[in-house]
């Protein structure tokens, strides 16, 4: 089965590209000596998990599904974060995990003991109050925070129960954002790391995007493990793993143009299926657009919901669109497939896999039956 001969709408994924990202990453693994694990909540989509797991990755977990989905498909335990845990979740997070990092103090003091006792490794998110991430909604390190407790609220005192630190203050940021957390952090908590035996540099590095600096995150990673030689050194980030692994293929199925406005609606959703265009914002690349020039046709595409929000762009065409036409969101496998919805019970796109020869495999694909389980 080709590519071409697929109904639209439809994510696919590329596994050459996908192996292209997981080669880059165990090569830093390896050049720096440290222990680099998926984030599911950039991507879970399990039926590629047969390929991720040749490369021997870990993964993290913020939920006890997601604790389940690796132990179970990726056949490995967790290193398991979350805000809160509870007396009804704390001994399935236990269970399946082999490290599990607390939010507060007193998360903590209620399960930190209990976890250290059944054999798993404990440690504590701390916030080294270094600001690097511009869009709010993602950045860790804003005032007033949830995240993670501050050098303050240590007072030079490690806490019980505690064998590593957990900071996460980037997203799909690069290296040099890096290095000034991490100078922060050990300003701020270098004089406990004598006592630790891990620390976890949380996700946000996105090392496989095109010009990001790998030899300067190498040394960043090496020189700290010199410093800390006694320190396991763990990264996790999200969407390095599935960067540019992945598109959304979508049909034109009809224009219209309002005071001057051309739309082209499409047989797919921002709202629904590529919900990051609109909450962060961003504008994807759609292949077969233009760069802006005099001349060329700008349209909106607007997604085939009711919700009036449901449009990005525009973008620029050298002829004007018609219903038929394919068109090639890019980039749509990381943050994307996580968060789709089935908003005015929209049909959620079927996802394929592309394999190395080029021949297309259905992962998934959904019926009415996916909608009626949603609101049973």
């Amino acid at each position: 089965m080709t590519q071409h001969s697929i109904p639209t709408p439809y994510y696919i994924v590329y596994e050459h590209k996908l192996r292209s990202n997981l080669e880059l990453i165990d090569s830093v693994r390896k050049r720096a000596g440290v222990d680099i694990i998926m984030a599911f909540k950039a991507n879970a989509l399990w039926r590629t998990f047969h390929i991720i797991e040749e490369y021997r990755f870990k993964f993290t977990a913020s939920s006890l599904n997601e604790m389940r989905l690796g132990n179970e498909y990726l056949h490995t335990k967790a290193h398991s974060y979350c805000p809160a845990y509870t007396e009804q979740t704390i001994d399935r997070y236990i269970a399946g995990s082999s490290h599990i990092t607390f939010n507060s103090l007193s998360q903590l003091s209620r399960f930190g003991k209990q976890a250290l006792e059944a054999g798993v490794s404990t440690g504590l998110r701390v916030n080294p109050q270094c600001s690097v991430i511009e869009t709010d909604i993602y950045n860790p390190a804003l005032p007033g925070s949830r995240f993670g407790v501050t050098a303050q609220d240590l007072d030079g005192t490690l806490p019980e129960y505690v064998e590593g630190f957990h900071f996460h203050a980037l997203c799909e940021s690069g290296a040099e954002d890096l290095q000034k957390v991490l100078e922060a952090f050990e300003t701020q908590f270098g004089q406990y790391l004598p006592h630790l035996k891990w620390v976890n540099m949380g996700g946000g590095h996105l090392m496989t995007r095109k010009g990001y600096n790998i030899d300067l995150l190498v040394n960043l990673l090496t020189d700290f493990r010199q410093r800390y030689p006694w320190l396991e050194i763990i990264l996790e980030p999200g969407s390095a793993f599935t960067w540019r692994t992945g598109d959304l293929i979508t049909s034109v199925v009809d224009t219209v143009c309002n005071q001057g406005v051309r739309t082209a609606i499409i047989d797919a959703s921002f709202a629904c299926h590529m919900p990051d265009t609109l909450e962060m914002p961003y504008t994807p690349i759609v292949s077969e657009s233009k760069p802006e020039a005099p001349g060329l046709i700008p349209y909106r595409l607007g997604g085939n919901s009711c919700l009036s929000g449901d449009f990005a762009g525009p973008w620029y065409f050298d002829h004007e669109l018609q219903p038929g036409e394919r068109l090639t969101l890019e980039d749509m496998n990381h943050y994307t497939t996580v968060k789709t919805n089935m908003f005015n019970g929209i049909q959620h796109p079927a996802i394929l896999l592309q394999h190395t020869d080029g021949q297309c495999e259905y992962l998934r694909k959904y019926d009415f039956e996916d909608y009626l389980k949603r609101m049973d």
